[in-house]
C-alpha cells in the first residue's frame, strides 16, 4: 500500500520519530542493532510503540567520530531498509552522503534527513530533486564543514553573534534556498534546527525550543530530534539529579520525553 506523503508532510498532529542507530560508537545506543535481525525487530518494536516514522542512521554525528567508508554505510542502511519496507515502515534515512540517499530511495526509504542541511554533498538535494515523492529534511549545522577544526565537528561552530535563535534561522533559511535552488520543491522540505549540533550547550538548545514559533512562521513542517543528546545531562548535571558518574540514561530518558511532550504542545 503505497503511503501519502503529503499527509505526513502537513500532518496537523505531532508525528513522533523512532531512531534506528546501526553504528559500533552511537553516543545513545551504539552497536546494539548492528546485525539485520537485531534492526528489524527494534524498528517494528517502536512501531508497535506509537512511532510513525522510523529514522535509520548508519554514521555516528557525534563530536569526534569517524566516518564510516560509504560501502559500509550502505549496506547497514539497505539491510534495515529492506527488512523493514515491507513491514509498512514509513523510513527516514539519516545520511549525508547522495550515493546512500539513492539508494535506500530506489529500495523503498521515503524521507532523507540530512544533518548537514545540504551543504556536505552537494548532489543529495539534485537526487532529492529527482525523487519528488520523498520528504528533506534540512537540518542546521556548522560542524563537518568549514570552520571546523580538525576531527571535532563542532569546534569553533558555536558562536552565535545575533543571538542562536535568529543566526539558526537566518543560516537555515539561507540552506533551504539552496535546496530549492537545486531543484528540491517546497512541498519536499521539513527543517530542523538541530538541536545539540553546533550547539553544545544548555544557552544553545533551550532558547531553540522556546522559540519554536520562529521556525515555525516559516511555513515549513519543524523537526525537533533532542533525544539523550548532550545538553540533557548539563541540565541534569546543573539541577543536581545526576549522580557521581553523570546522569543515567533513563534520566535523560525523562527529560527527553518532558521535551518532545512540550515540542508537541508548541507544534512541532
Amino acid at each position: 500500500m503505497a503511503i501519502d506523503m503529503k499527509a505526513i508532510h502537513d500532518s496537523q498532529r505531532t508525528l513522533v520519530m523512532g531512531v534506528l542507530n546501526i553504528t559500533e560508537d552511537s553516543f545513545s545506543d551504539g552497536g546494539l542493532w548492528l546485525a539485520p535481525e537485531a534492526a528489524k525487530a527494534h524498528g517494528e518494536a517502536m512501531m508497535k510503540a506509537g512511532a510513525d516514522i522510523i529514522d535509520i542512521g548508519a554514521e555516528s554525528t557525534r563530536p569526534g567520530a569517524k566516518r564510516v567508508s560509504e560501502a559500509d554505510e550502505k549496506a547497514r542502511v539497505l539491510g534495515a531498509v529492506d527488512a523493514l519496507i515491507p513491514e509498512g515502515a514509513v523510513l527516514s534515512i539519516d545520511t549525508t552522503r547522495a550515493s546512500v540517499a539513492l539508494a535506500a530511495l530506489e529500495h523503498g526509504a521515503q524521507i532523507i534527513n540530512d544533518v548537514s542541511g545540504g551543504q556536505l554533498d552537494r548532489e543529495l538535494p539534485h537526487v532529492v530533486a529527482d525523487h519528488s515523492d520523498c520528504l528533506y529534511i534540512v537540518q542546521h549545522w556548522r560542524g563537518w564543514l568549514a570552520g571546523a577544526a580538525g576531527n571535532v565537528p563542532d569546534a569553533d561552530t558555536s558562536r552565535y553573534e545575533n543571538g542562536v535563535v535568529n543566526d539558526v534561522h537566518d543560516e537555515l533559511m539561507r540552506q533551504v534556498d539552496a535546496v530549492l535552488e537545486a531543484g528540491v520543491r517546497a512541498e519536499q522540505v521539513i527543517i530542523d534546527p538541530g538541536l545539540g549540533f553546533s550547539k553544545p550547550g544548555i544557552e544553545h538548545n533551550l532558547p531553540l525550543l522556546t522559540g519554536l514559533e520562529t521556525f515555525r512562521a516559516t511555513g515549513y513542517p519543524v523537526l525537533i530530534g533532542q533525544s539523550r543528546k548532550r545538553f540533557i545531562s548539563a541540565m541534569l548535571t546543573e539541577a543536581g539529579a545526576a549522580g557521581a558518574d553523570g546522569p543515567i540514561m533513563a534520566q535523560r530518558d525523562d527529560v527527553t520525553a518532558a521535551l518532545s511532550a512540550l515540542s508537541a504542545e508548541h507544534g512541532a
